[in-house]
Parts: C-alpha cells; sequence; structure tokens
C-alpha cells in the first residue's frame, strides 16, 4: 500500500514549484546571512579583548610575577 503513495501524490507542475524552489532558496540564504553576522561580530569581539589583553600586558612593570606557592599543612 505505501509503494502506491508516489502515484497517488502527483508532483506539482514546473510553473508552481518555482516559487517554492525560489522561497527555499531565499531562506536559506538569509540563514547564511544571519550566521556569517553572528559569526563576524563574535569575531570582533574576541578581537577586541585580545587588543585590551594586549594593552594590558604592555602596561606592565616588564618583569612577570611570581606566585607563592603555599603548602597546606
Amino acid at each position: 500500500m505505501l509503494a502506491l503513495l508516489p502515484i497517488a501524490a502527483p508532483a506539482l507542475p514546473l510553473d508552481e514549484a518555482g516559487k517554492y524552489v525560489a522561497g527555499a532558496y531565499v531562506v536559506f540564504l538569509a540563514l547564511i546571512f544571519v550566521y556569517v553576522a553572528i559569526m563576524a561580530a563574535k569575531l570582533q569581539r574576541i578581537e577586541r579583548e585580545l587588543h585590551e589583553l594586549a594593552s594590558f600586558a604592555e602596561q606592565g612593570n616588564g618583569e612577570p610575577e611570581r606566585e607563592r606557592v603555599t603548602a597546606d599543612v
């Protein structure tokens, strides 16, 4: 009975199916655009934070701080 399902539901005519194909492409491209915009915003934020960290490191006195190791007794 399931083998007859494609026969019972014929395909859309090409003039009607073209609208749906075009709509699917528009939605797909919109999703790609949103994804790229989000990734660009994240990259810009990471670069800004990296520059802030680099400037913070340059403002130091030039000597690395030594951590004190304390033994828990």
